[in-house]
Parts: C-alpha cells; sequence; structure tokens
C-alpha cells in the first residue's frame, strides 16, 4: 500500500511483512538511512517492551519504528518520547472522531478509558555523549490486547481500539494518521523547544493532580502527580517535599 495523501515530507516509510522487531530493524538500517523512516511490520516474532519484557503483537495490532539519526544531545533526544505521546494520542482521535477517553500516562503509555492502548519504548546507540542513532518503538493495540494474567501486577488493564470504540483499522492506515502527527509536533520540538510540547502533554494527562505511585528499580514513592517539570521528570509532591524522578514505573 502506498503512503497516504498526508504522508510528510522528508521521512522515509519501509512496510515488512514480517520482522523479529522493528526496534532491532531500526538498530541495522540506522547507518544507511539519509533522514527519519518510519519501519512497520505486520507481523513480529520477538516483540519486546519496557525492561526488555516480551511484548504479544498479534497480526493486526500496529508495531512500528521511527528511527533517525539526531544531532542533539542524548537528554534532549529523549524528550521525543513525549512528541510520540502527543502524536499518537492525535492518530487514535481521528481514527476514532473523537478525543473523550483518551489520555497520556507517564512516562511512555496512551491510555483508552482507563485502560492500556498503546506503549512507547526507546532506544539508542551510541558513543561520547552523541547518538548513533534513535529509535522510538510503538505498538498500538488496534484489534487485540493482551489478558490481564500477562501484564504486571498492579498494572493498568489492556485495552484494543476496537473492543472499546468499535473502530476497526489497519496497521498502514493507522501509519498514515500517526506519521504526520508525529511531524506536526517534531516541528514543534525543534522550532520551539520542550516547553509547548510538555504544555501540551500535561492538559492531557493522567491522574493529574492525584495520588500515584512511581517504583524505580530500588524504591517505591507515593505522592500527589503535580507536573513533568523542564526535563521530563516526574514530579510527585510527597510527605517530604517535592522529588523529581527521571525514570520510574507509575502505578494508579
Amino acid at each position: 500500500m502506498k503512503p497516504g495523501a498526508d504522508w510528510p515530507e522528508g521521512y522515509g516509510r519501509r512496510v515488512l511483512a514480517g520482522v523479529d522487531s522493528t526496534n532491532a530493524e531500526a538498530a541495522r538500517i540506522a547507518s544507511q538511512l539519509a533522514g527519519p523512516e518510519w519501519i512497520l511490520a505486520l507481523e513480529q516474532s520477538a516483540a519486546r517492551g519496557r525492561r526488555g519484557r516480551p511484548w504479544r503483537s498479534p497480526p493486526g495490532n500496529f508495531a512500528a519504528t521511527l528511527v533517525m539519526r539526531p544531532s542533539e544531545r542524548p537528554d534532549r533526544v529523549a524528550l521525543r518520547s513525549f512528541v510520540a505521546a502527543l502524536a499518537l494520542f492525535d492518530a487514535v482521535a481521528a481514527a476514532t472522531g473523537r478525543a473523550e477517553g483518551l489520555a497520556l500516562k507517564w512516562p511512555n503509555d496512551v491510555l483508552l478509558n482507563g485502560g492500556k492502548l498503546a506503549g512507547i519504548l526507546l532506544e539508542s546507540a551510541g558513543a561520547g555523549g552523541s547518538l548513533s542513532h534513535f529509535a522510538i518503538g510503538i505498538g498500538v493495540n488496534l484489534v487485540a490486547a493482551p489478558e490481564a494474567a500477562e501484564v504486571e501486577e498492579g498494572a493498568l488493564r489492556p485495552v484494543s481500539l476496537l473492543s472499546e470504540t468499535g473502530v476497526a483499522i489497519g496497521p498502514e492506515a493507522f501509519l498514515d494518521l500517526l506519521a504526520p502527527a508525529y511531524a506536526r509536533h517534531e516541528a514543534c520540538f525543534v522550532a520551539y523547544g520542550f516547553a509547548p510540547i510538555r504544555r501540551a502533554w500535561l492538559d492531557r494527562a493522567a491522574r493529574l493532580g492525584e495520588v500515584i505511585t512511581a517504583r524505580t528499580a530500588r524504591e517505591s514513592h507515593t505522592g500527589i502527580f503535580e507536573t513533568v517539570d523542564e526535563a521530563g521528570n516526574l514530579v510527585l509532591r510527597v510527605a517530604r517535599g517535592r522529588i523529581a524522578i527521571a525514570a520510574a514505573e507509575v502505578f494508579f
């Protein structure tokens, strides 16, 4: 299938019938690319999520990676997870014709009616403070969601777009919505920095102002979700004051 009429200029598009994982494919081809490229797999045999967890990706669901070779500092490049989250929000809203029930969960999830619809996985390679490539892996439960028993205890229930809204859309058609949405937010990020991206993300944030729990590898923090700071950190108000958390699993 050819790209949709709104496909963004300067972005490549590669559709694979099958692959181990789109992020792995991104690492293999990154050095050959002249510009950013979307890699869509209609089927994955070794998909993975955060912290190396297996990610079930049945046919009909969306599994893609945007790979690029950015020149900015790694900490700034990583803020593109928020760019991708906003693009996902817009793509789902475009597919369904409504934004009701959609929310963004720090750091990298998209929620629909309180359940997890989509996740984002960032991977990169490089040395000496520069990146050779940066990959934004995106998985969306378009037609099927994992069973509750397949996810971590305490995690949000997985949901699919089809089960929650009755909307059926294929992976390639969804990519034709996601790619231009990403390009719009990327252009804003490049021109104006993280501030407008941060504001837009907070406007769509799940449980802002409510009590949540953030678990790092070593400890757990429960407090009021106050904001996301200028570095993308989660800011919690806990008994001893405000704390900023760079990486954690968040539980409601």
